[in-house]
């Protein structure tokens, strides 16, 4: 499999202007990257001062500005999103896209203090726990037909969203895991891709227990973002190459670097 290349843009700074996001990914796409993705965050508390973007407004400007490149969140934390309103943002950016947006999903993380200073959820039994029912919901509304749903956080009495997304089955999911622990895993294997954050040899042993789960990695993309050992991932099961730009960076440097295009 070829390895594909993305850019991984932080939407804070100069670059929390949805204009400056459309402006790079245009610019990532005539330099003949394969893929734009943004980090999807509220708030950065230890950042103080900081502009944060929204990563859906900017994902949307991304859409109307490029024609190819796949583009979506990596990750966006489904536990402190109602999976009603993902599904219609969703199938939105799809269609606005003509089905170009991967959806990425995870836990989060609170290092910053991000989920507790809002007062989302915080522990992450708890939040894994809503993650799979959102999942399940969202892929459900995302169908078609009619839902009913009835679980310990989101309920769905009997509605039927449409439009359904450009993308059939639909809108592919990839899955964040830091380690090698099952249930992340297992999760991703359920749907279409990975997001780890892993050395090479990690991944290996992560794929090799999604691969158990899944019976084989035929389809099932996954997607690195960093800065070194390009060619080690690729031998580990890389399927994407994301060129993580800094967390602040100015919109001339952000621009400078992706026209270098793919390295």
């Amino acid at each position: 499999m070829v390895l594909r290349h993305g850019v991984y843009l932080p939407p804070f700074g100069e670059l929390a202007d949805p204009r400056v996001l459309a402006e790079i990914a245009a610019e990532a796409e005539a330099a003949g990257f394969d893929g734009v993705f943004v980090w999807d965050h509220v708030a950065r508390p230890h950042d103080e001062g900081l502009a944060v973007g929204d990563a859906w407004i900017g994902m949307a400007a991304i859409a109307a500005a490029t024609s190819r490149v796949v583009f979506g969140p990596r990750i966006t934390p489904l536990s402190r999103r109602r999976p009603q309103d993902v599904a219609r943002e969703s199938v939105a950016l799809d269609l606005l896209s003509g089905g170009r947006l991967i959806l990425g999903v995870g836990l989060g993380s609170e290092a910053t203090g991000e989920f507790s200073r809002l007062g989302e959820v915080t522990a992450p039994r708890e939040r894994a726990h809503r993650l799979d029912e959102a999942l399940t919901v969202l892929t459900a509304l995302w169908s078609g037909e009619v839902v009913h749903h009835d679980g310990p956080a989101f309920r769905v009495d009997g509605l039927q969203f449409l439009p359904r997304p450009v993308q059939r089955p639909r809108i592919p999911i990839w899955l964040a895991a830091q380690s090698v622990r099952q249930a992340p895993l297992r999760r991703a294997a359920r749907y279409d891709g990975l997001c780890p954050e892993a050395t090479p040899g990690e991944l290996v042993d992560m794929l090799a227990i999604v691969a158990e789960h899944r019976g084989d990695l035929t389809g099932f993309e996954v997607a690195i973002a960093a800065s070194t050992d390009r060619d080690a991932y690729e031998r580990a099961g890389a399927t994407w190459w994301l060129a993580e730009l800094p967390k602040i960076i100015s919109r001339s440097d952000a621009l400078a670097l992706v026209r270098r295009g793919p390295r």
